[in-house]
Formats: structure tokens, C-alpha cells, sequence
């Protein structure tokens, strides 16, 4: 049984708390080296992120990696950002500067802002599976950042031996309209071994790419299937609620020996995302990011078209002669609607 306290012992708890809460606010944030204390500058890419602490991967110099910390006029960095770090005399480095960003993927932090995940991609994965279900809104919001970042995107339908059924029914014709915009479809499981793995492999290489989508559908599994050393955690599916579980807590690069010949790609892994960061983008960007939209944007009657009900829309009349489908239309629409929210 728990010692009941007296006022008095409450009291002076209390006391002794605040003190704590009080030197702790008014402590002396970390001193870092100053120059004098730093060895020469050289350059790195971000590995993995630690709150303050980032480790860094110098230039040519695969495998090894350097804890860093950084300057407070660096700003915020992420995985597959180059940097500029030195040595400093503790044994730890310092990051000096950052190298400006090729591209970049978002997504919201717990109180809804936008916060950079992965940086210098040039391919992006959409991974789905018939199980957590997919949903369209999701690959579309994927699709347009990765258009607007002008990244090629692939999507990939992992657990093919779950395509049985009304499920993979559904999950199949979900993905067919996309293979019909153009956009390359690697059907494959971890499972069964078969050629898909090689076939995502050879789009991995002389890449930095980035594996994204709903938690449980795969992608670590993935990543221990391609890169079996990384021992990447894997989450099993919420039989409650058929939901992934997070598995990965935050993007880490990793390096891939791809075939005989030892050519090289980087892929990162991202933490499971079911909400996507659109809000950075105007709706102009939005409506770019659809790509069978492109050709009818800007030939509307009125200039602020809405493409909801106006005369003369160019995107409606397109959608009539089924140019663009209807649900393509509608995802376009949720979008912007979920932005201004």
C-alpha cells in the first residue's frame, strides 16, 4: 500500500519540482566547439535523424557514419541531406552548413505542420497491398508531390499472394488506371521469390529513392528482402482493425548492392504514412499534379474556375468525353477541399 503524504510533504514536492522545472528552462542550451576546436570542413549526407543529433555519412566513405550536431543557424536537416560538417575534438562533428535541396517529401507533425521527411530523391515507391485496404486519395497525394517535386513515381502492389479474392480484385482494378496514365506497376511479394524482386531492384539502382505509403503494407519487409543486413523491424497488421503498426520511427538511408557488377543505389525508408503533406502547395499546383489534367488547365471560360459546376470548364468537359475519370476528379476536388480545412 502507498505512504499517504502529509500537506507538508506535498508542499515541499511541489517546491522541489518547480525548482527542477526552473533550472531547467534557464539552463545554458548545449555550448558547441567553436572553430578553433573543428577540424576541416567536409562534405556528408544525413543517414538518419536523432532530434538534435544527426548522423552523417562523409563522402566517399560508405558505411561510416559520424555523429554530428548543428549549428543553430542550419535550420532543420533531414535524411538525404548533404551537408557540410567538421570534425570536432570530442570525437563528434559539427554540421556548418547545408547544401540547398534537390527535392523534398512532407508530411504533418503531431500538431498539423508541415515537417520534411526526405531529402534529393529522384524515385519515389508508393507501396500498397490488399491489406491494410488502399485507398485512392492516398496514391493520389503521393502522385502529386512527387509531380510537383518532379520525381518519378512507381507504384508497387507488395503481397501478391493476398491478391485472391475480392480483395485483390478490388486492389487490382484500384491500381489499372494508373498504369493507364503512364505510371510503371511492380505487382511482387517478399514471399514467393519470384523475378518482381529483381525487377524492383533494377529501378533502385543509380537511384535515391524512397519507399512511402500506409503503415503495414510492407515496406520494411521490403527493405529486409532487398538489403537483408539492414534488419529492419516488422510490424504485424491490427487484426482489430486490419491497420499497420509503426515500425519505423524515423527515415533512415540505406545503401543497396545491386547485382554482380556492385552497381549502387540509395533507398530511404520512411516512417508509415497515412496522412500526406499537400499544404505547401497552391491549387494551381494541385491541378498539375494530376497529369491528364494538364492539358485542359487555363482553357476555362472564367479564369477562376473552380471545376465544380461552372459553364464552360474545360476539366468538366473533359470528364464527359472521359478524357479524365470521374474519381480522379473527385480525389482532385477532396484534396483541395482538405487543404482549406
Amino acid at each position: 500500500m502507498a505512504r499517504k503524504l502529509t500537506k507538508n510533504q506535498q508542499r515541499r514536492i511541489q517546491q522541489q519540482q518547480k525548482q527542477h522545472a526552473r533550472r531547467a528552462t534557464s539552463a545554458k542550451p548545449q555550448q558547441l566547439p567553436d572553430d578553433s576546436q573543428l577540424g576541416a570542413e567536409q562534405t556528408g549526407v544525413v543517414i538518419t535523424h536523432y532530434g538534435t543529433q544527426v548522423d552523417v555519412e562523409p563522402q566517399g566513405q560508405k558505411g561510416t557514419t559520424k555523429r554530428c550536431f548543428l549549428r543553430a543557424n542550419i535550420g532543420s536537416v533531414v535524411t538525404g541531406d548533404e551537408v557540410i560538417w567538421r570534425d570536432a575534438q570530442d570525437s563528434n562533428g559539427v554540421i556548418v552548413a547545408a547544401e540547398p535541396r534537390k527535392s523534398a517529401l512532407y508530411r504533418p507533425d503531431s500538431r498539423g505542420n508541415l515537417r520534411p521527411v526526405a531529402a534529393n530523391i529522384d524515385r519515389i515507391f508508393i507501396v500498397v497491398a490488399a491489406e491494410p485496404e488502399p485507398f485512392a486519395n492516398l496514391i493520389d497525394r503521393y502522385l502529386v508531390a512527387a509531380e510537383n517535386q518532379g520525381v518519378e513515381a512507381v507504384l508497387v502492389l507488395n503481397k501478391s499472394d493476398l491478391l485472391n479474392g475480392d480483395k485483390g480484385e478490388a486492389v487490382r482494378k484500384l491500381v489499372s488506371p494508373y498504369q493507364q496514365l503512364g505510371y510503371r506497376l511492380i505487382i511482387l511479394s517478399t514471399k514467393s521469390g519470384d523475378s518482381s524482386l529483381q525487377e524492383l531492384q533494377a529501378m533502385l539502382r543509380d537511384h535515391t529513392s524512397v519507399f512511402v505509403g500506409q503503415s503495414g503494407v510492407g515496406k520494411s519487409s521490403l527493405i529486409n528482402a532487398l538489403l537483408p543486413q539492414a534488419n529492419s523491424a516488422v510490424g504485424e497488421l491490427s487484426e482489430a482493425r486490419a491497420k499497420g503498426t509503426h515500425t519505423t520511427t524515423t527515415a533512415r538511408l540505406y545503401h543497396l548492392e545491386l547485382g554482380a557488377g556492385g552497381d549502387v543505389g540509395r533507398l530511404i525508408d520512411s516512417p508509415g504514412i497515412r496522412e500526406f503533406g499537400l499544404w505547401h502547395l497552391e491549387p494551381e499546383q494541385i491541378a498539375q499534379g494530376f497529369v491528364e489534367m494538364r492539358a485542359f488547365l487555363g482553357h476555362c471560360q472564367f479564369r477562376d474556375c473552380k471545376h465544380q459546376r461552372e459553364p464552360g470548364c474545360a476539366l468538366l468537359a473533359a470528364e464527359q468525353r472521359g478524357d479524365i475519370s470521374p474519381d480522379r476528379l473527385e480525389s482532385y476536388r477532396r484534396i483541395l477541399v482538405s487543404l482549406q480545412s
